[in-house]
């Protein structure tokens, strides 16, 4: 079966796409998360398993729309799609809840080591993450920095203050402003990246 992205590009597990689909290629390509050989993504999801299986927090990736352009019916009962498209996404990586508290929250990776470039957004989901805020939602990223092994967490009222500053030409927000904004998290065994304590934290910080 084809699949192919919003701009009609092939997808093939052995590439990437081009930067027309950015978040998905992130979940394309693997990286040494933490020595292990894992994909950040994938150390998320087994994360919100491990919260959801000892009763902490209800949190789930959201699927990824498919336009279905192409099905074979070969017999009266089955259908087998030849090719879809996969469309552009609307909002943002994951979203639950938390001690009463609704999650909304995007997950990024990068190579660079001493930024993280602005392109890594777009701007459907800064829209979508000030409407959660107004709801009274906790919005947030987690950045992964996958040359030096550091995983951040960002509320997106910082990254929406951070990315408008697009309009005075920076590119990107460095390593420092998100060592400073944010909050570090440390990955471990179980749960491999223990987001919720970064979210404990800001909870008690709004507090």
């Amino acid at each position: 079966m084809a699949f192919r992205y919003p701009n009609g590009q092939l997808f093939s597990s052995n590439s990437t796409p081009n930067s027309t689909a950015n978040e998905t290629s992130k979940t394309a390509k693997r990286t040494n998360f933490a020595n292990r050989g894992m994909r950040f993504e994938e150390a998320i999801n087994q994360s919100n398993d491990y919260y959801l299986t000892h009763d902490i927090a209800v949190i789930h990736k959201k699927p990824t729309p498919l336009q279905i352009v192409k099905v074979d019916y070969p017999r009266r009962s089955a259908a087998v799609i030849k090719e879809a498209y996969f469309r552009q996404p609307s909002t943002t990586d994951y979203n639950g809840v938390y001690k009463g508290y609704y999650l909304d929250f995007e997950a990024k990776e990068t190579k660079n080591k001493t930024s993280f470039p602005f392109k890594n957004f777009h701007e459907h989901q800064i829209n979508h993450m000030r409407s959660c805020l107004k709801q009274g939602g906790i919005c947030f990223i987690l950045l992964w920095f996958s040359s030096i092994q550091r995983c951040f967490f960002l509320s997106s009222e910082v990254l929406i203050t951070l990315w408008e500053q697009q309009a005075s030409g920076k590119k990107s927000m460095t390593l420092t402003q998100v060592e400073t904004e944010g909050i570090e998290i440390y990955p471990k065994i179980a749960p491999r990246i223990p987001y919720l304590d970064a979210v404990d934290e800001f909870i008690c910080k709004k507090e």
